[in-house]
């Protein structure tokens, strides 16, 4: 339940963190970074269609025909993202309206990549989706037999030069710099914002190590061997996914068991069905 309030907290924050990013910075200076939301600044400044609605008219004629060409199941978790999107840049509009920012084009950019980034990746980290072109890179992904990278750029790339006709060159530029930003922050924001680190262990007091980390702090671990390259001899080799919030914790624990043992550790970008928490939720019940 916890982890479930969490999603939608992520989720909402995504949205609140996109849309301002929209009505401060990509729409009052014609920034045109691609989706929906780059279509929706050209037909507002060509023909004066509300951008919100425009987003909201389109986003619901794809999520239908998401559910005729992709399915149920990988049409979900798009439907919230694609309603409360254009609701949510309708409502940001009044917050945003009054603010006046005289600054530096440049800035301007990278400021709206950032924003963007960081809403975007807080979106897709809680594992849903603003909708928009992202349905139709998987509709492309699915019949046309290509990669995902490769559709999202065949559906951008069209809506950004699209932008360069309607605004301009250097408007075009500038939304670049957005777009390149906007991607590294998006990108990290997903992979980065983890709560697991993924230990491995050699020791030569695998039975305590294990203990501990089980009894004492409740996380399975998997128990393999491993052959040393140089020395060519067989150790027990303790692997565990830890949550990041305690990973000091944990390590301190296992030096205190076995001063010299060897501790290597990674990020574990994303985990699921955990076992521990398979236990702990058994245990509830």
């Amino acid at each position: 339940m916890k982890e479930k309030i969490n999603q939608y907290i992520t989720f909402f924050l995504g949205l609140i963190v996109s849309t301002l990013s929209f009505n401060l910075f990509l729409s009052r200076n014609n920034l045109v970074t691609g989706g929906v939301s780059g279509v929706s600044i050209v037909m507002n400044r060509l023909f004066g269609i509300n951008e919100s609605i425009f987003m909201l008219s389109v986003n619901v004629l794809l999520v239908l025909l998401s559910f005729c060409l992709l399915g149920r199941e990988r049409t979900k978790n798009t439907i919230l993202g694609s309603i409360l999107y254009p609701v949510f840049v309708h409502f940001t509009s009044y917050i945003t309206n009054p603010i006046s920012l005289e600054i530096d084009p440049f800035l301007i950019a990278i400021l709206a990549g950032l924003l963007s980034g960081l809403g975007s990746g807080l979106v897709f980290k809680s594992n849903f989706t603003t909708g928009g072109t992202d349905i139709v890179s998987q509709i492309i992904e699915k019949y046309a037999h290509v990669p995902m990278s490769t559709a999202i750029r065949m559906i951008d790339i069209p809506i950004v030069l699209l932008g360069w006709i309607v605004f301009g060159f250097n408007n075009m530029m500038y939304a670049l710099i957005a777009l390149v930003i906007l991607s590294i922050v998006s990108n990290s924001t997903m992979l980065e914002l983890n709560k697991n680190r993924l230990i491995y262990i050699t020791s030569k007091k695998t039975k305590e190590i294990q203990k501990f980390l089980i009894q004492e702090h409740e996380y399975d671990v998997t128990l393999t061997k491993k052959i040393g390259g140089f020395t060519g001899k067989v150790d027990n080799l303790i692997i565990c996914s830890v949550d990041k919030e305690k990973y000091l914790e944990i390590k301190e624990g296992i030096l205190l068991l076995d001063p010299n043992a060897f501790i290597v550790v990674t990020k574990a970008y994303e985990q699921k069905n955990a076992n521990h928490k398979l236990r702990n939720s058994k245990i509830n019940t």
